[in-house]
């Protein structure tokens, strides 16, 4: 009895949550449906603006749970530009790396502007997957994740890494370039910079010294990652070189940074160089008045929905129509 209480409170702990979080998603969904609607008729500044709100409210009521709810401690290390058109580029290891530029992009007051490049299967997400892949363009080099627990993919990114000519790295993947070459190459005039972004997360590392799969979205909501570790590398668009080949020696390059600086983060003898990043570090505060009232919004109106039965209706076709066009609009698109 005591340990079924024990398991029940402690799937509260990601279960509230999670259900506020998708149960949201039809009403934002809706809100933003409406929004697109009008763009036939408002100018593009002002549809463009209004769909950045749009994006921003349910993007801070995702930190209020990622950040505020867990309690996590963000901290950087270099100091953050203020705001300007980026592309995102990240070791990849859990589903909580995506929260992860959040995280960074709500420090700029660009959380608005961030949309993602996706793996083909997660654009198919209901009400999630076409949205979040339409500028602070994120991008996963590696095309996988980081996971100890399969180091059979491990193993085949080396070997390839050795048959390619390239240093081999352990404690990140070996980076794939088209995405990237592509993204520079056709936003090469909008873009300011990259930001070549390092994530560690604390208590990723076992007894024997291994490295542990990272947390999983439900682990995290649940507090079990109280640091999260960010280095940040600014480089101006100008200093990348534009040809494929070169490009793709220049990826491999920022990924034998992140190796060596991740190496130092977990296995170094130094206990100031463990669980650390090179560089000044500070703690990205957040303050609860840039999440709380996007949290009230959502559930305030997704539960007004939910006491009528026409708000109902409307709140289930919206799950139903929307997950069926969005999965129709990705394969137009693909």
């Amino acid at each position: 009895m005591l340990l079924s209480a024990v398991l029940y409170t402690y799937s509260l702990r990601y279960m509230v949550p999670t259900a506020v979080m998708l149960g949201s998603a039809p009403t934002y969904l809706l809100a933003w449906g409406c929004w697109r609607a009008l763009s036939t008729v408002l100018p593009e500044r002002i549809y463009r603006s209004g769909d950045d709100r749009l994006y921003t409210l349910y993007q801070s009521m995702v930190l209020f749970f990622f950040q505020h709810y867990t309690g996590v401690e963000i901290i950087i290390y270099g100091d953050l530009p203020t705001k300007e058109n980026i592309l995102y580029i990240s070791n990849h290891q859990c589903t909580v790396d995506w929260i992860v530029a959040d995280m960074l992009a709500v420090q700029q007051n660009a959380l608005g502007h961030v949309r993602y490049v996706l793996k083909d299967g997660l654009k198919f997400l209901p009400l999630y997957g076409f949205y979040f892949s339409q500028m602070y363009l994120v991008i996963f080099p590696e095309g996988t994740r980081y996971n100890p627990s399969i180091p059979k993919v491990i193993a085949d990114s080396q070997a390839f890494a050795k048959k390619e000519g390239l240093p081999v790295l352990k404690h990140v993947l070996t980076p794939r370039v088209k995405a990237t070459h592509v993204a520079i190459d056709v936003m090469q005039d909008y873009l300011d910079a990259v930001y070549d972004i390092t994530v560690a997360y604390e208590r990723t590392i076992g007894k024997g010294g291994q490295r542990k799969e990272a947390p999983s979205m439900i682990e995290f909501l649940c507090k079990e990652c109280p640091r999260i570790h960010i280095f940040l590398e600014r480089i101006s668009v100008k200093d990348i070189p534009k040809e494929h080949i070169f490009m793709k020696r220049w990826l491999h390059e920022r990924f034998e940074v992140k190796d060596k600086v991740l190496t130092e983060f977990y296995e170094s003898t130094d206990p100031d160089k463990t669980n650390t990043f090179p560089g000044v570090a500070h703690n990205a505060k957040l303050e609860l008045r840039r999440t709380v009232p996007s949290l009230l919004i959502l559930t305030g109106v997704t539960a007004g929905m939910l006491c009528t039965e026409t708000g109902r209706k409307v709140y289930l076709n919206t799950w139903i129509y929307g997950t069926l066009i969005g999965i129709l609009w990705v394969s137009i698109k693909a």
